[in-house]
């Protein structure tokens, strides 16, 4: 499922099972920001910049930490977040290939689409929402 940015935090606020997992790379999830409260597990990261082979099981990971069940872990509700949103599409379809049943991605991820100007954070995106976010 597709989520707006605003969409996605209201999911958050209802569900405490509900878990927000940013994909984006260290550099980014540090140095750009995150939204508040985001479980950084990257998609792709440094130094090589291949796709985390071990993705879907940090990600089940996580959610056993938040939901305590095994049994649970694979229908509870995983909210994706990349940049703009492609990473996060592309991540949210390998969880589905790993199992998991509820899993959306935010279609402007954090930062939104360029603008005319190669900028972002311009035109879309969850910092553009004015939704919680903070950077070291």
């Amino acid at each position: 499922m597709n989520l707006t940015p605003q969409q996605g935090y209201e999911k958050l606020q209802a569900d405490p099972d509900a878990a927000l997992i940013d994909i984006r790379s260290s550099m980014e999830f540090l140095f750009v920001g995150h939204p508040v409260g985001a479980i950084h597990i990257p998609w792709i990261d440094e130094p090589d910049w291949e796709i985390n082979p071990n993705f879907a099981e940090e990600i089940r990971k996580a959610m056993l930490r938040i939901v305590k069940d095994e049994d649970r872990v694979a229908d509870s509700p995983v909210i994706l977040i990349c940049r703009s949103g492609v990473r996060s599409l592309q991540a949210k379809q390998k969880l589905e290939e790993a199992g998991f049943t509820n899993v959306s991605h935010i279609s402007e991820g954090f930062e939104g689409d360029l603008n005319e100007h190669h900028q972002r954070s311009t035109v879309g995106g969850w910092r553009f929402r004015g939704l919680p976010w903070e950077q070291c």
